[in-house]
């Protein structure tokens, strides 16, 4: 069948396919489907258009990002339901059922008979009634046998059944039953498969900390301070959290505690000058600017100017003023050196799958070994931009050693004068290994998955 739209006798356009929340689901899904498009890009666009209501533009947001969550699971159902190759079923037609069979068993205020009838005038629309028909008839099948729908046998093929069951890539089970066991890994999986909360940084320049929490308090929103830092509130839900006036005043950042604990490594002082070597987009390089209080200097660098954009219209919002900005490789960048420099680098972000579940799906076991070429080489430049007695600070998103140990334990045998200072100095003990590194883990700390390390440059004799 062919993977492009078209549509059933009588229709003109398809341009009336994809409406309301369930059909926009089903474009931004073949969207993703037929390109490289990051799930996050694709759901802001629809986010900000003005075809549908706040509520629709939630329930859609809500089953794209179930359906990408989730998409082993349903995806092994409706194979063991659907007349022939699943896989090689139309793009629409793989996810119409998609998207109402992740309604139908994870959306308890969906009806049954919704989620069903929409799938299948979509359906009709697209291919006619017999089409829509087939549909029907798959999901109403599903319906009947939904108590009784069998999943891999733990007793025959035990990481088949994780990565089933839990909804993540085989070769990602694998080496994380290796490595953590079973019933951990099964906990760090359950944990990326729940929706995050948000967290939020209070910016201190613009607003006291108690009042802040005033005022969410005052809009019903549920919050809670972080264990593990101050300035950070964890919090539900935010609908239009973007177009806040809270936002808008420069109040807050969204950002996970676990991106704040690289920067709490780095310590700023005011006066110092910090170079933030890949700022885009934005969150640390802000947060640098906060500790500083605008005295000092921060030289934030990106590769794209499209990206550096974003961490400028973030300090100006936030009223961070002691920034410069430069577009340049942070492999190869030439400025004066710094006392502090900040390197988070481009990482497999394995350890966000609950906030990027597109993740899981885009990357595969190779990968890791090709960003760490990178992650070395942005590393091993950011060392010459360090002055004597200064501290280097590497991080990453993920929680695999390839790109985290690995790195460091390659890099402190090459440059003897760089030493590990303790993290527990600076952060909260519970984060820190017996090595004085950082590491976080969604399932262990409530946090987005990270790896964090403070190095001194030794001055010269």
């Amino acid at each position: 069948m062919s993977v492009e739209p078209t549509a059933a006798p009588g229709i003109s356009t398809t341009e009336n396919l994809y409406k309301g929340p369930r059909g926009t689901a089903v474009k931004v899904l073949n969207r993703i489907e037929r390109s490289d498009a990051y799930l996050d890009r694709l759901i802001d666009h629809e986010m900000r258009s003005t075809d549908m209501n706040e509520l629709d533009k939630g329930l859609m947001n809500e089953i794209v990002t179930g359906v990408i969550r989730w998409r082993m699971k349903v995806d092994w159902i409706l194979t063991g339901f659907f007349h022939g190759s699943f896989t090689k079923a139309e793009t629409n037609i793989r996810n119409a059922l998609r998207v109402a069979l992740y309604q139908i068993l994870f959306l308890d205020r969906v009806p049954h008979s919704a989620a069903v009838n929409e799938a299948v005038e979509f359906t009709k629309r697209l291919r006619g009634q017999k089409v829509a028909n087939q549909v029907n008839a798959i999901l109403r099948n599903i319906i009947r046998s939904i108590d009784n729908i069998r999943y891999p046998d733990i007793n025959e093929d035990k990481i088949q059944h994780l990565a089933v069951v839990e909804s993540h890539p085989l070769w990602m089970v694998r080496r994380w039953v290796d490595r953590f066991g079973y019933d951990e890994t099964k906990r760090l999986l359950d944990a990326n498969n729940r929706i995050p909360d948000l967290t939020l940084r209070v910016n201190r320049l613009k607003i006291d900390f108690n009042l802040f929490l005033k005022k969410l308090g005052e809009h019903q929103i549920e919050h809670i301070r972080s264990p593990y830092l101050d300035w950070f509130v964890r919090v539900k839900h935010m609908a239009g959290i973007g177009a806040s006036e809270m936002f808008r005043e420069g109040f807050f950042v969204v950002q996970d505690e676990s991106a704040g604990l690289p920067v709490r490594l780095l310590n700023p002082q005011q006066g110092e000058r910090v170079i933030d070597l890949c700022a885009a987009p934005g969150g640390k390089t802000t947060y640098i600017g906060e500790l500083l209080h605008n005295i000092g200097e921060i030289v934030a660098i990106d590769k794209y100017e499209t990206r550096l954009n974003m961490v400028r219209s973030a300090c100006q919002r936030l009223g961070i003023v002691n920034v410069q900005f430069l577009t340049a490789d942070a492999q190869e960048v030439n400025v004066a050196l710094g006392d502090k420099v900040l390197v988070d680098v481009p990482c497999s972000g394995l350890g966000v799958l609950s906030k990027k579940p597109d993740a899981k799906w885009k990357r595969e076991q190779e990968d890791l070994l090709r960003l760490a070429d990178t992650q070395r080489q942005i590393l091993n430049h950011a060392a010459t931009l360090v002055r004597d007695g200064g501290v280097l600070v590497y991080s990453t998103c993920t929680v695999e050693p390839e790109e985290n140990s690995d790195i460091i334990r390659d890099f402190l045998a090459q440059h003897t004068g760089f030493t590990i200072e303790n993290a527990a100095a600076l952060v909260h003990t519970d984060l820190v290994q017996g090595d004085g590194i950082v590491a976080t883990y969604p399932h262990v700390h409530g946090m987005d998955g990270s790896f964090a390390v403070r190095m001194r440059k030794n001055s010269s004799p």
